[in-house]
């Protein structure tokens, strides 16, 4: 029962993998698109492996039946020594010791198959909005210059980039310009709400947010993915630590989620 425990969480867990990254885009949820070949490789080897452990199962049992028959002819063939006779139960009373001993698993063990089976019909859901509200924003990197904005109507920036421009460009260039910022809702407290972008370094388990406010416009269903443009909310000083990411909507309208959702860039499906 051991080995049959071992083969079969070997194989669920090679298929599970496999269906996620080589079959779906399901991976995608929990890891960076960079990390699909380690991905399938992985499922491979797991599958190898359990091929690997049903056929030395199998060997070491034809193995065993050979043994046993060897021993059984031997004991026959000792019948009239006591001794032998003696040893020779001896030797029965340890083999099935050593069958007892080995033949069962801890019930426990069979919820490992829970994770496995998880992958193949019931994969857990993308991160989103209830993880953006308990983990903490990621530190924007300092900027010592900023190049001139294209003079473009409204302008597409990723919410980091519209971060650094109000925060840090002291020469204020994003006053009174239209902008055009993506990202999922994320509720507020209070009541108002976030545009939200999730970033991974590598895996589910590292994810940062960045989170702009949003004034004018009432929140649309938490995890809505929403293309929106409007002006800078004034609050503090344009172009220092005190103004805040903010931003005045105009027009809020639902998209799909992007192909690169785990990213702060400008989606990669046009808005």
């Amino acid at each position: 029962m051991k080995r049959l425990l071992q083969i079969t969480l070997l194989a669920l867990s090679g298929l599970g993998v496999l269906h996620a990254s080589l079959f779906s885009d399901l991976y995608l949820r929990y890891v960076k698109e960079g990390m699909r070949p380690l991905l399938i490789g992985s499922g491979v080897l797991l599958l190898a492996l359990a091929a690997a452990e049903a056929w030395w199962g199998r060997k070491e049992d034809v193995g065993a039946h050979d043994e046993g028959a060897h021993d059984e002819g031997a004991r026959d063939e000792g019948a009239h020594d006591e001794g032998a006779h003696d040893e020779g139960a001896h030797d029965e009373g340890a083999r099935d010791k050593g069958a007892h001993d080995h033949s069962g698993t801890p019930k426990v063990a069979w919820l490992l198959l829970l994770p496995a089976l998880s992958l193949l019909f019931y994969a857990p859901p993308a991160l989103g909005a209830f993880t953006a509200s308990r983990e903490a924003p990621k530190a924007i990197a300092e900027e010592d210059h900023f190049d001139p904005l294209p003079a473009t109507s409204p302008l597409p920036m990723t919410l980091t980039d519209f971060t650094q421009r109000v925060q840090q460009d002291r020469e204020q260039a994003i006053k009174g310009r239209t902008v055009q910022l993506t990202g999922f809702v994320t509720p507020a407290g209070d009541g108002g709400w976030y545009l939200t972008r999730l970033i991974l370094s590598c895996c589910a388990a590292d994810a940062q947010s960045v989170k702009v406010r949003i004034h004018g416009v009432q929140a649309p269903p938490a995890d809505t993915w929403v293309t929106l443009t409007g002006t800078w909310h004034a609050s503090g000083t344009l172009g220092t630590k005190s103004a805040s990411a903010a931003l005045d909507a105009h027009t809020v309208r639902k998209i799909p989620k992007p192909t690169n959702g785990y990213t702060d860039a400008l989606p990669l499906t046009p808005p």
